[in-house]
């Protein structure tokens, strides 16, 4: 998410955001209202995933809990109800959506050859905003979904690209222990997967020298008083692996909200206040998650990361002197651009980006991300977090503290 972004919307003509819904199947008859939505399931029943195809084939909300269960993914109600789309982006909401990168730079997929780098110039293509994908097939537990995209970034390199798509229900249990993880008993939990692959339909090679894309997921979840990012970062000195963190994407981040500590770094997610981290590759982890105290939800996020990648896009908005320095991992927080001011809605992020891509004609490239939700007693939840990401509940709550 931008600066710029953000201070468009909240001078937007959408009405203010509205609270999260308190049942899935509330959001999910909602989102029926106003577009078509796949809905995947568990034989049981419990563990459902809304996919609308129309947006990208992103992944609305999902619940471990059948309708009635709390739905876990931020739905932007506004917008959607207005029935307008606006300028720059539309942001439906959704856990899991598909984007291309980078945003800003030379080679910039988001402004014209020659634009200025300003909100008047920025413009999210329709075709990963607001242009649906077709749906290829569907099953009880899976949907496929496919777009054909033609881009022409900042420096004037034409990319055409085929975008394959699909969003896999999975069992949570077996999920984690592809991890090494267990589920603990007695608890809910369900988990998805959006396997993304972008292919290589032009006829040229695409080359560092004039532009590379990356594959983008970005997750939006429900924000909370009681919710916590954690990260666990590769220890290590600056000298040998640069920052830990990357927290000056909007100003730095207040000391309150962002604590480093052991090996592992606590970000509030309570949509208070605007603020960004990331992680480059000396320091990404290979799993990142979030912990709502007062829901009782452990959410993990994982993903595809070729081993040895070390270039990854920047999306500064600026001409760049390192085009492939980028962050691997990201994670957003939503709050007002500016005291007084609106904000889009409570709601924070997880996010991972693939390597950028040196494809030839018909070559492709595959990023997956996994979203896992867990709910249940903090006995249980303390000892998967301390499986997962280091670290207990009791610090987690505490925000590294």
């Amino acid at each position: 998410m931008t600066f710029r972004f953000f201070t468009a919307l909240a001078f937007s003509t959408v009405a203010p955001f509205c609270a999260p819904a308190a049942t899935f199947g509330d959001d999910l008859a909602f989102l029926r209202q106003h577009t078509s939505v796949v809905l995947l399931g568990d034989p049981a029943g419990q563990a459902q995933v809304a996919v609308v195809p129309a947006w990208q084939g992103r992944v609305m909300t999902s619940t471990a809990r059948a309708a009635g269960g709390a739905s876990f993914g931020w739905v932007n109600r506004a917008l959607i109800a207005s029935g307008k789309l606006q300028p720059h982006i539309n942001v439906f909401g959704g856990e899991d959506r598909f984007w291309l990168g980078p945003e800003g730079g030379q080679f910039s997929i988001f402004f014209a050859p020659g634009a200025a780098f300003d909100l008047e110039h920025w413009q999210t293509p329709a075709a990963i905003d607001s242009e649906p994908f077709e749906i290829i097939s569907q099953s009880k537990d899976r949907v496929l979904c496919r777009r054909t995209v033609a881009l022409t970034n900042y420096s004037g390199t034409r990319l055409r690209v085929e975008v394959n798509r699909e969003v896999r229900l999975l069992s949570a249990a077996e999920a984690l222990t592809a991890r090494g993880l267990k589920l603990p008993g007695g608890v809910s939990a369900v988990a998805f997967e959006s396997v993304n692959t972008i292919k290589n339909t032009g006829t040229e090679v695409w080359k560092r020298e004039t532009g590379l894309l990356s594959i983008w997921i970005l997750g939006m979840f429900n924000a909370s008083p009681s919710a916590t990012v954690v990260v666990p970062y590769k220890a290590g000195s600056e000298a040998a692996l640069g920052p830990v963190v990357n927290d000056a994407y909007f100003g730095k981040v207040p000391a309150d909200r962002l604590v480093v500590k052991d090996g592992v770094v606590y970000f509030k997610a309570d949509a208070n206040h605007r603020g960004k981290i990331g992680f480059s590759p000396r320091r990404a982890p290979s799993i990142l998650g979030s912990y709502d105290a007062e829901g009782h939800t452990l959410t993990l996020v994982t993903f595809t990361r070729p081993e040895g990648a070390t270039d990854y896009v920047n999306s500064m908005w600026e001409i760049q002197k390192a085009p492939y320095a980028g962050d691997v991992v990201n994670s957003y927080n939503d709050g007002p651009p500016q005291p007084g001011a609106a904000q889009l809605g409570k709601f924070y992020e997880l996010e991972s980006s693939s390597p950028a891509l040196a494809l030839a004609p018909g070559a492709t490239a595959t990023h997956v991300q996994q979203t896992i939700h867990v709910q249940g007693g903090e006995v249980a939840l303390d000892t998967l977090a301390r499986a997962a990401l280091g670290v207990g509940l009791e610090q987690i709550k505490a925000g590294g503290r």
